[in-house]
């Protein structure tokens, strides 16, 4: 039995939840040594069991790291790691306490991934107590575990913790700096996160930390959120100027944004016309998209219909967009053109997606 054979196996068994057929597997691999030579291999044997068993089962789980080398980290990062990549936050933090339990050498990549599984449960208790195992470790001025906590709190909508770590960190760089500038995002309160985030983009250029372009997305988009429309527009023409960047089609969409917010939907048509015609960038959906939303909002009747015109060229099929203009033919009573577009969407077969929402129920 080859490596390839027991993973394509083991693909088959999470499909089918076949619980019977991976315990077979598993003793397999256990009276053939081969479980105990690849880490990989183990992993992916706890992760198929993981997806099969219910939660109040899965502790049991914690039986397969005793079988791995408790000296060596390695095998643990690489579990964890796989844990957070797949989709099992929980098993990563289970795996991450039997290290600590049992006296496995921490380091960065153990501490960043699991501050990583930490924000994906999004349980604040949790993200503390790791953080003051960091402290205890004395990682706490490391830039990649620092910027994790930052990530983490930001996810939180905990900026003021995050801003504490990010001022502990001794070397700063373009990573935790736009971990911090993307967590004020994050919180969603642009009134205040405002000026926060615009101190901290000073603060970068003081201490000689390069802002890239996700850091100019983060600044445009603050100034969009509270109607600053001149600051918006002379960081985005600062960021080619004097950084030698070049906007990407999301720079361009979020300045587009800004416009709209602001009401300017004239200069936001002729912001996308420009870069269209100038080949300054590429034009998508959500530029257009953004735009006819405003046009909704706004009422701009004649502009609206552009904009949908300009997406329905890229996306013929983005029902999103015949929504949106159905929504506008409706401030207008334009019932006859509505009933067109019903009829349209129906022969293309297209369906508007249903929202849904979910909560998690502890036990």
């Amino acid at each position: 039995m080859s490596k390839s054979n027991v993973f394509e196996f083991l693909h088959q068994f999470r499909v089918s939840g076949n619980v019977s057929a991976i315990k077979k597997l598993h003793a397999q691999l256990l009276r053939r040594g081969m479980l105990f030579l690849s880490h990989h291999l183990h992993t992916q044997l706890i992760a198929t069991y993981a997806a099969c068993l219910p939660n109040n089962t899965r502790q049991s789980l914690n039986n397969f790291f005793k079988c791995m080398n408790s000296t060596n980290p390695l095998h643990f990062n690489a579990t964890i790691s796989d844990f957070c990549r797949k989709g099992f936050p929980f098993l990563a933090l289970s795996s991450f306490s039997f290290m600590h339990t049992n006296g496995v050498p921490l380091d960065t990549y153990a501490l960043c991934s699991t501050l990583t599984a930490s924000s994906k449960v999004k349980d604040l208790n949790l993200g503390k107590q790791i953080h003051a195992q960091v402290e205890k470790s004395g990682w706490s001025s490391s830039v990649f575990v620092g910027s994790a906590l930052i990530d983490l709190y930001s996810k939180l909508s905990n900026v003021k913790d995050a801003a504490h770590v990010f001022d502990e960190i001794s070397d700063k760089n373009t990573v935790c700096a736009n971990a911090l500038l993307s967590g004020y995002g994050e919180a969603g309160l642009w009134e205040w996160a405002l000026q926060e985030v615009l101190d901290l983009y000073d603060e970068m250029l003081v201490e000689g930390i390069r802002p890239d372009g996700i850091a100019f997305l983060t600044v445009i988009s603050a100034c969009g959120h509270t109607g600053q429309v001149h600051a918006g527009i002379k960081y985005f023409e600062c960021m080619a100027n004097d950084f030698m960047l070049d906007p990407g089609p999301e720079h361009y969409s979020c300045l587009v944004d800004l416009l709209c917010r602001a009401g300017e939907l004239q200069k936001a048509w002729e912001l996308l016309n420009e870069t269209l015609y100038k080949g300054m960038g590429n034009c998508t959906v959500s530029m257009w998209g953004a735009l006819l939303s405003a046009c909704v909002d706004r009422g701009d009747l004649d502009l609206g219909k552009l904009a949908a015109e300009r997406a329905l060229e890229l996306d013929p099929q983005n029902v999103g967009i015949l929504i949106m203009l159905s929504n506008l033919y409706a401030r207008f009573g334009m019932w006859e053109e509505i009933g067109h577009l019903r009829v349209l969407i129906k022969a293309r077969g297209l369906r508007k997606d249903v929202g849904c929402s979910w909560v998690q129920v502890s036990e």
